[in-house]
């Protein structure tokens, strides 16, 4: 089932875009494809943390829950950004994208005084 995500601005690297379509992988638990609405050959590989990590727990700021509506950790669905290279995939735990389950909105947010890499490879 594909999902429409509104983004609060552009995604780092993506503007002007902000419709995209988060779309499962199939045979690829918790993997995603998200392309922009306007430019289907723009896309983005994003991962459910829970599938492919232990422990990651960011904390979102006060700014980011009201940017996205959020009234509690349930209502955010929580994906990282999968960069596929020659020697593995790595994902950005820096950065998470954060989308409201309910009302598709989302932002890719910068986790502040929090100590997670950029570049987290995956076993």
């Amino acid at each position: 089932m594909t999902v429409a995500l509104s983004f609060v601005a552009p995604p780092p690297g993506l503007a002007p875009h902000v419709e995209f379509a988060l779309t499962p992988v199939d045979g690829s638990e918790g993997l995603f494809t998200m392309r922009a609405v306007d430019d289907a050959a723009l896309r983005l590989y994003l991962v459910d943390p829970n599938t492919v990590l232990q422990d990651y727990a960011p904390t979102l700021t006060d700014e980011q829950t009201a940017q996205l509506s959020l009234e509690s950790p349930d209502d955010a669905l929580l994906l990282v950004v999968a960069h596929p290279a020659a020697d593995g995939v790595s994902v950005n735990l820096l950065a998470p994208v954060v989308v409201n389950r309910g009302t598709g909105l989302a932002s890719q947010v910068i986790l502040e005084g929090q100590d997670f890499p950029l570049r987290a490879p995956l076993s």
